[in-house]
């Protein structure tokens, strides 16, 4: 993972996989406090998901040790430094009482933990041959048997997408998502008047490689600068919401068909959850629905999580 593929060598690959079964990869972007839950994910991924040709989980270089006791031949820890730019360093954050993780360079704002996260995502893209990558965080766990080719229908690669869902009124989740959604505009070089709204947000989606790797240049052509300095220079993006954007509004759809359904039942906001309410909460799994996610911040303690999902 430390070798960079030159242009010519991207291309070359691209080639490749246009002639070749699609392949999927699965991203995990994950940092030390939540090792336990993305070892959970890996346990999971392994007894339930098919169709995954590799698993990259993508950490700060002081949880790599870590990490790596989750590498399978399928399974490989990348190092951010070996994805992002040299001149994003990190840092102990000195007004956290050097307890939090910070990110600084002269190019962009001062980053933290999720920003980075998002970065290391989009970066991938430039270091792998898969050519859908599907992104799973690691507080989730399949509980149902899933094939990855689900996301790959007629040549084309499934993108997320709840129609409009951002301009609904009441949904004061959606006030933070909107000014993301902005952000992504002015980032892609897109009108403001022209935002619809539509969320692309949510756990396990797919975006296809080639399609990543094509709006990195056009973020660097339009801003005039490195696709990361670029993002940077705001610290409220999204990641989802970029790439959503720019495969419906700069490149018109291509390669991509619409679903709105979610695989993932993610509890997003909350309180620890009892036995009985997280039986609850998976009993509430629509059909389509393989997998849960909780948010680690949330603090259902991942052992009982842990025993309720491979034990019951």
């Amino acid at each position: 993972m430390n070798k960079r593929f030159t242009p010519d060598e991207q291309a070359a690959v691209a080639g490749m996989a246009s002639r070749e079964t699609p392949r999927a990869a699965m991203v995990t972007a994950s940092y030390g406090p939540d090792f336990e839950r993305c070892r959970l994910l890996c346990e999971t991924a392994d007894r339930h998901a098919t169709g995954i040709a590799h698993h990259y989980i993508l950490v700060e270089g002081r949880d790599v040790a870590l990490f790596k006791q989750l590498e399978t031949p399928k399974r490989t820890v990348v190092d951010e430094r070996d994805l992002l730019p040299k001149w994003l360093k990190c840092f102990d954050d000195p007004l956290s009482g050097f307890k939090r993780r910070i990110w600084l360079s002269f190019r962009t704002k001062p980053l933290r933990g999720w920003h980075v996260q998002q970065l290391r995502r989009i970066a991938i893209a430039s270091h792998v041959s898969e050519n859908t990558l599907v992104f799973c965080d690691s507080d989730v766990a399949f509980l149902r048997p899933f094939d990855f080719g689900a996301f790959r229908k007629d040549g084309k690669t499934r993108l997320f997408r709840r129609d409009h869902a951002l301009r609904e009124e009441g949904l004061d989740g959606h006030i933070q998502q909107r000014i993301w959604s902005t952000n992504a505009g002015k980032l892609l070089g897109l009108q403001a008047k022209n935002d619809v709204g539509h969320d692309y947000i949510t756990t396990l989606i797919a975006w296809d490689r080639e399609t990543v790797v094509a709006m990195c240049r056009h973020i660097e052509a339009i801003n005039h600068r490195h696709w990361v300095a670029a993002i940077g220079s705001e610290r409220k993006f999204s990641e989802c919401l970029i790439y959503g954007r720019y495969v419906d509004e700069v490149i018109e759809g291509k390669g991509h068909f619409h679903d709105a359904r979610e695989f993932c039942n993610v509890l997003w906001y909350g309180t620890a959850l009892s036995d009985d309410k997280f039986r609850a909460f998976v009993a509430a799994m629509s059909p389509e629905q393989v997998a849960i996610g909780m948010q680690s911040f949330i603090g259902t303690d991942v052992s009982r999580i842990r025993r309720l999902v491979l034990v019951e």
